[in-house]
């Protein structure tokens, strides 16, 4: 069969002569390659039926075919259009008669050695019925060219006797999915639904070719919790087979048989199944070992020339010249290459042997460098062409790169070498962008010749005007700090007398913006006998690093400083509250009461709260109870805290009422000297002990809580707004006659308060955690059992137990 290619006018250009003289070679290229397709195809068919025939393997089944062809003096290509020449002119073999003259059912003879295993093994032949299947499908087999062709060959030729209704075969892709690649026997709208299967768990295909082993689903109602089924109706399909296709090597496709009859595979059709996936192996493999015919042919002289451009730098290829018949040139083929050549698509080295140069580069047909390349082979001179550009269209964008070429013939081949300008410029750029982000500029000394040369970056760093010219290292110390001034003179002495290797140094200098600091990082080269010779490096401008470095620094100090304060802070407001605040370490004894005091601070930040607690004996033997908190923290608190503790002490002792004590402390806040004013809150008490009563009054405090008879409640509260609040605030008082046993808890907020949380969930927990501690005979140490549990709070937190003794008379 031939390709013709319709010839171009006569007044067509050269790339378009080329290109044509391109394509037509690579459609003979494609015709060849056709007919060695076609003939593999029936070599592979022919071995198929003597697989089918025999239960031999695919490498067995060959050489029986070159045996065969060796025997009678034919080719093997003659041999296997035999072999399937017999298959569509044997006939159906008779039924088998038995001894007594009737005709009966043979049994099954015994398992034939195969080399498949697992579920590929050769099983034990089947009835002739089911036998006389597979030469029918190794003959359609003969004339199928496609996967679907396939899929409808095994449903009708299998369909009556084993039930097939429905064929699917799927293969694995690169990312692990299955795509239909044949089907029959099934609507469109199903092949299309399930024409893409995503690697999920429960695809029985996926499973088999994965396992390398059939799956035989049987049984629907169990099948459908473990596998996605196949169908358009629940229930079609009552049996299925899924079996992989052996090649070799790793499986990548499986077949899958769609019955519509329920029940399970009896073993002659399981095996007449696999028989005819392993027939089907060969037009459906995937890949194969690469053709011999393929493989390029080392040539001794193109080895030892790729042996000399292994050693050499700089691009360089060698160009075979592939001539037609008549014996023009139509094209040129890499055959070696430099390690370090690059072509404008970026293919390096090795990658650009055996790639066309009409293929590869086709504007280059027709140009002069087309044209010196002929002339170098015709008459041995070298070509140096003028700097060219070439015309690359690569990822959709027009590209243009500007080359200067050089050839050398080289037997009957061209050694072709190039230097590509536009390569140089491109760094160039780069090496200013580079310098100009980096605000770095390299310079370069040479100590033989006095030569100095100096980027751009380097005199914007200096502020310096080029038309002066740069500086000498010598001279750099004079334009530093005279602060580093010595140091810089001492570096340039290292590198210039002793021939330091490396320095990396940092001075200032003076510029019209201000001081300015630079970096220098150079190096020197001696020569044989050690002394320096040149002296290269680059500076760079730092002053905002070094900015941002001190404000670091800065920052770092005064949060040092603020941290020390604080500190000092928490400590003396520590110590001033536990010298106003003294908490006893055991329950005391005060107006026949036993009173139970606990304080624990809170872990949070360096600031000391303002809870205040006071159980004094008033000159009338009755005993005064209060508890406080002062909003805010730190020494203020403390302060506000001493103020109203000594205040409502001394108001008390001197008969004061509790409701005119409320009020001159309100008073107090209102008219202090902080800005704002401070706030609290206070629980104020006068018990009376010769009738066990408590008077009390609050300003803006929680209830006291009274236990007693094993309940707990909290008292009604009497009016009062927090102290400095209002200037107007109204306060009353209440009564209540405590008995023996009884337990009354004043407390601040920090025992019931929890961030996000409403007050009232802390007062009920506070209850019943009371409670059930004294069921558990927590009695003398309430107070500091309550607040125990609440450590790591938040707030600060004091509780003051105010407990009736038993036998109290």
């Amino acid at each position: 069969m031939t390709h013709d290619v319709v010839p171009p006018d006569e007044g067509a250009s050269p790339e378009v002569l080329a290109l044509a003289k391109v394509v037509a070679r690579l459609r003979a290229e494609i015709a060849d390659l056709q007919g060695i397709a076609a003939s593999t195809a029936v070599v592979e068919r022919a071995k198929g039926v003597l697989m089918a025939r025999t239960g031999t393997s695919a490498d067995a089944a060959y050489e029986t075919l070159l045996a065969r062809g060796t025997r009678w003096g034919r080719t093997l290509m003659e041999e296997c259009w035999l072999t399937l020449g017999q298959v569509r002119s044997r006939p159906t073999p008779a039924p088998a008669t038995s001894a007594a003259g009737g005709t009966g059912r043979r049994e099954p003879a015994e398992p034939a050695t195969g080399t498949g295993t697992g579920s590929d093994a050769v099983a034990a032949p089947a009835d002739d019925c089911l036998r006389a299947l597979l030469p029918r499908l190794a003959e359609g087999l003969a004339e199928t060219d496609c996967e679907d062709g396939i899929a409808e060959l095994l449903r009708v030729v299998l369909g009556a006797p084993l039930g097939v209704d429905g064929v699917m075969i799927y293969t694995v892709t690169s990312t692990g999915s299955l795509e239909l690649t044949g089907h029959a026997g099934i609507t469109g709208s199903l092949a299309d639904q399930w024409r893409h299967v995503p690697p999920l768990s429960g695809v029985a295909a996926l499973e088999a070719i994965a396992a390398g082993q059939a799956v035989w689903l049987e049984d629907p109602a169990a099948d459908a919790r473990r596998y996605l089924l196949i169908g358009e109706a629940a229930g079609q399909w009552p049996s299925r087979a899924w079996i992989p296709v052996p090649t070799g090597g790793r499986v990548r496709s499986a077949v899958g048989f769609l019955r519509n009859r329920p029940g399970p595979f009896d073993p002659d059709t399981r095996t007449v199944l696999r028989r005819a996936v392993r027939l089907c192996a060969a037009p459906l493999r995937n890949g194969g070992p690469a053709d011999a015919g393929a493989a390029a042919v080392a040539v001794p002289d193109v080895a030892s020339v790729q042996t000399v451009l292994d050693a050499l730098s700089g691009p360089a290829v060698l160009l075979t010249p592939l001539r037609s018949p008549t014996g023009e040139i139509e094209d040129y083929r890499i055959d070696a290459a430099t390690p370090e050549s690059v072509d404008v698509g970026g293919r390096r080295g090795k990658e650009l042997v055996g790639r066309r140069v009409l293929e590869t580069y086709p504007t280059v047909a027709g140009t002069a460098l087309w044209e010196g390349y002929e002339d170098t082979l015709a008459t041995g001179a070298v070509y140096e062409g003028e700097p060219f550009t070439y015309h690359e269209v690569g990822a959709g964008f027009p590209q243009e790169s500007v080359y200067s070429v050089r050839a050398t013939r080289l037997g009957g081949r061209l050694i072709v070498s190039w230097v590509r300008h536009d390569i140089s410029e491109r760094e160039a750029r780069r090496l200013t962008d580079m310098q100009r982000l980096g605000n770095l500029g390299w310079a370069g000394w040479q100590l033989t010749t006095g030569e100095v040369v100096w980027s751009d970056q380097v005199y914007a760093i200096f502020e310096r005007d080029p038309a002066l010219g740069p500086i000498g290292l010598e001279e750099l110390a004079q334009y530093v700090l005279p602060d580093d001034r010595t140091r810089t003179a001492a570096v340039v002495h290292r590198l210039l007398r002793l021939g330091q290797r490396a320095v990396d140094h940092p001075f200032r200098i003076t510029t019209a913006e201000g001081v300015r600091h630079v970096r220098m990082v150079v190096e020197a080269r001696a020569d044989v006998g050690g002394s320096p010779v040149e002296v290269h490096g680059f500076f760079q401008d730092v002053t905002a690093l070094r900015d941002a470095e001190l404000a670091l620094r800065e920052s770092e100090r005064a949060v040092l400083v603020q941290s020390g304060m604080l500190q000092a802070e928490r400590a003396l407001a520590a110590r001033l509250q536990a010298t106003l605040l003294p908490i006893p370490g055991q329950s005391v004894e005060l107006a026949g009461l036993c009173v139970d005091v606990a304080y624990v601070p809170s872990d949070s930040g360096v600031n000391v709260g303002g809870d205040w607690y006071s159980a004094v004996e008033l000159p009338d033997r009755s005993a005064l109870f209060v508890v406080g908190d002062v909003a805010g923290h730190g020494l203020p608190a403390v302060g506000t805290m001493a103020q109203l503790r000594f205040t409502a002490k001394g108001m008390a002792t001197t008969g004061s009422a509790l409701i005119e004590v409320l009020r001159r402390l309100n008073h107090l806040l209102l008219h202090s000297d902080s800005e704002p004013s401070a706030t609290a809150t206070m629980v104020i008490g006068r018990y009376q002990p010769d009738v066990r009563r408590l008077t009390w009054a609050r300003a803006g405090h929680l209830p006291p809580l009274l236990i007693r008879d094993g309940r707990a409640d909290f008292l009604p509260q009497p009016d009062g707004c927090l102290l400095g609040a209002a200037r107007d605030s109204v306060y009353g008082q209440a009564v209540i006659d405590l008995r023996p046993g009884d337990h009354l808890l004043l407390y601040t907020d920090g025992l019931v308060e929890q961030p996000g949380e409403d007050i009232d969930l802390g007062l009920g927990r506070l209850a019943e955690t009371a409670l059930r501690l004294l069921r558990d005979g927590v009695d003398g140490e309430l107070a500091r059992t309550l607040a125990a549990q609440r450590a790591g709070n938040l707030d600060d937190i004091c509780v003051v137990d105010i407990h009736v003794p038993d036998d109290a008379e």
